[in-house]
């Protein structure tokens, strides 16, 4: 029979003498007999169950669509969404700008789900009965407002993240030209992806350091800073010809918000931030240093440059603790 890892690690520490005989047996005793948690295995299967609910269900309402008809699909959407978000009403915590206390699993989980009922009922109404007509942006507008309403009322940030997507649909579909799309012409998106980002940037901010909904300011700062650093990063390479606005206002810009980046990662210690700002910034350096090398006809810097930063990024990366301050583990 052989001993589990339990038994042989309690042997060890008996033969080591960093254990008397009296002590492991009492351990090896409640080893045996405490309770086996099966939360892992439960949540596997609930999260099967729930999988194979919404496709078996999907597939009939597909094969008998024609029988029964889609205001009566577009009602059972309705009112499981309704189901779904009464439910998570009636546990929703008092509201508060810290964080409020999770009202458990289940309603958390049954709010998000209310939620994308709701873009799949608008997605429904819209393709079967023209609901918005041709005004898509009023279709992610409402879906923002509402997302955004209820990510604060319920202090959930997967809702908060929906409404963030959301409100980039609108601002795509809504402030850029749609003529953009017709023309493959995406360097019109760029103006409103870097305000949008720069936004959220911002809002991310204000939420850390007023310490209102101070844990939204993640999902402000990743997801903003990612789409205005892509946004600038895009606007650089492309050139003021594409998307008129010149270079020496893009650089900046791009410098400085890999900066403040770089600045909050230190305040936060998280790598997340300093790599984005680092990664972006290495982009915009290096752009910047190869103009330069152009006008001094510097190739032979620039064939150097490579091998010089591959040696500065080993140093980065085994100085990250020192840089985000993060204090080496006490013995």
């Amino acid at each position: 029979m052989f001993a589990s890892p339990t038994e042989r690690l309690l042997d060890n520490l008996q033969a080591k003498g960093l254990l008397a005989p009296a002590q492991a047996a009492a351990l090896a005793d409640y080893e045996r007999q405490r309770p086996f948690s099966l939360h892992y295995e439960l949540r596997a299967l609930l999260y099967l169950g729930v999988t194979l609910l919404s496709g078996g269900l999907g597939v009939l309402i597909y094969q008998n669509l024609e029988h029964i008809g889609h205001g009566v699909v577009a009602a059972g959407i309705a009112a499981l969404m309704a189901v779904c978000l009464a439910y998570a009403a009636r546990r929703r915590p008092a509201f508060t700008w810290g964080t409020a206390p999770s009202p458990g699993l289940l309603p958390e989980y049954l709010l998000l789900l209310g939620c994308l009922l709701f873009l799949v009922l608008e997605g429904y109404l819209q393709a079967q009965y023209q609901l918005f007509g041709t005004r898509y942006g009023l279709a992610a507008a409402l879906a923002a407002a509402l997302f955004f309403g209820v990510a604060y009322a319920f202090d959930h940030r997967g809702v908060l993240s929906l409404a963030i997507t959301a409100l980039a649909s609108w601002v795509g579909v809504s402030i850029a030209p749609l003529a953009a799309y017709a023309h493959n012409d995406y360097a019109a998106l760029s103006g409103p992806a870097v305000g949008l980002g720069l936004g959220l940037g911002a809002l991310g901010l204000w939420s850390d350091l007023t310490n209102h909904k101070r844990h939204f300011a993640f999902a402000y700062l990743s997801l903003g800073g990612n789409l205005a650093l892509v946004a600038l990063t895009a606007a650089l390479f492309l050139g003021p010809g594409q998307t008129g606005v010149p270079r020496w206002v893009v650089l900046p810009v791009l410098l400085a918000t890999c900066a403040a980046l770089a600045w909050y990662a230190r305040r936060t210690q998280s790598y997340l931030f300093l790599l984005m700002g680092a990664v972006f910034g290495y982009v915009a350096f290096s752009y910047l240093l190869f103009e330069v090398f152009d006008l001094i006809d510097g190739l032979a810097l620039g064939l150097l440059y490579f091998p010089l930063t591959a040696v500065g990024v080993v140093a980065f990366l085994v100085n990250l603790k020192r840089i985000l301050r993060i204090a080496p583990p006490t013995k």
